[in-house]
């Protein structure tokens, strides 16, 4: 049986970290279930030229939903589409770094 070669890190823009990280904030600040590690490694993302293991960024994702769930009647809905905006974009990274690399050897 062989490996897959699906990518363990991912390497986000940073508006995207820094909005994510921002989001992240409110989650905490609401007691979101899981909003406390996302936030830390966001933080910590500049660091690292904005790169995150995979399962932090699908966590962030999953976090920003649930926060937008649960202020979707109290706040504007500009400030709600652009945390459900920024959820997407974790959740389209993650989903692209789960589809295997093409190989050149089928071509």
């Amino acid at each position: 049986m062989t490996s897959t070669p699906f990518q363990r890190t991912i390497a986000l823009p940073a508006p995207v970290c820094e909005q994510a990280a921002q989001h992240l904030e409110q989650a905490a600040q609401r007691a979101v279930d899981g909003a406390a590690v996302p936030l830390k490694a966001f933080r910590e993302a500049a660091d690292h030229d904005f790169t995150l293991p995979v399962p932090v960024v699908e966590q962030a994702a999953a976090c920003l939903l649930v926060l937008a769930t649960e202020t979707a009647q109290s706040v504007r809905p500009s400030a709600l589409r652009a945390t459900i905006s920024v959820a997407l974009r974790l959740r389209d990274a993650v989903q692209l770094a789960h589809q295997p690399a093409l190989s050149s050897r089928f071509w």
